[in-house]
């Protein structure tokens, strides 16, 4: 299987290691999945979105190249040639004001382009949307938060699953949406995120 792994971390996929002051879990999370699907013979591709200089904004050109069906940054059509040939997509990035960071959203935004990535057709009862990402099987995702699970779950309702799965993949047409929350992490022991890694190592494997 074809796995594309989307780190957005400002630390990138290099602060995986526990080093004090260079160390990102969400780095860390990323390189178990890693190694989880690369064990079980998966191809995996990263993109690490603060190593590349992604910026999350659309531009004047960006939105009206997006009316038009196409692309104009090479780093865009560079991501989109990827996601066109993934079959498993997985998103990994910290939990900030309750929300993925700027670049996730950027990626959604810049990256899904109607006419590419999903068309909308006209004329048509219920959901217009329709997925051109053929080859894709499902979409994991994969947050880092300091918030309790039951407290983002039931006090905040979740807007992370609304924006990416209900709001995005859902509503153009790809099934099979994975959520995995690492909740609490700076109450968690050493031993506790060792076993969280374990657990997305082996999660990866199974794909």
């Amino acid at each position: 299987m074809k796995i594309l792994i989307v780190l957005d971390h400002p630390y990138t996929i290099d602060s995986a290691q526990n080093a004090p002051h260079r160390r990102s879990f969400s780095a860390a999370v990323a390189a178990a999945a890693i190694r989880g699907a690369r064990s079980a013979g998966h191809a995996v591709d990263l993109i690490d979105l603060a190593a590349d200089g992604f910026q999350p904004a659309m531009t004047r050109d960006d939105l009206a190249a997006w009316r038009q069906g196409h692309a104009v940054d090479p780093l865009v059509l560079d991501y989109q040639r990827r996601l066109l040939a993934a079959e498993h997509l997985a998103f990994v990035f910290p939990v900030w004001w309750e929300a993925m960071p700027a670049a996730t959203k950027g990626f959604l935004d810049r990256v899904l382009t109607k006419g590419v990535m999903y068309e909308e057709l006209a004329d048509v009862k219920g959901n217009p949307f329709r997925n051109r990402m053929t080859n894709l099987a499902g979409v994991s995702v994969l947050s880092i938060m300091t918030t309790p699970d039951k407290a983002y779950r039931w006090w905040y309702r979740d807007p992370l699953t609304k924006i990416l799965f209900k709001g995005t993949f859902a509503k153009i047409g790809v099934r099979n949406l994975r959520w995995t929350n690492y909740a609490s992490v700076t109450g968690k022991t050493p031993q506790q995120r060792d076993q969280m890694l374990q657990r997305t190592e082996q999660a990866f494997a199974a794909l």
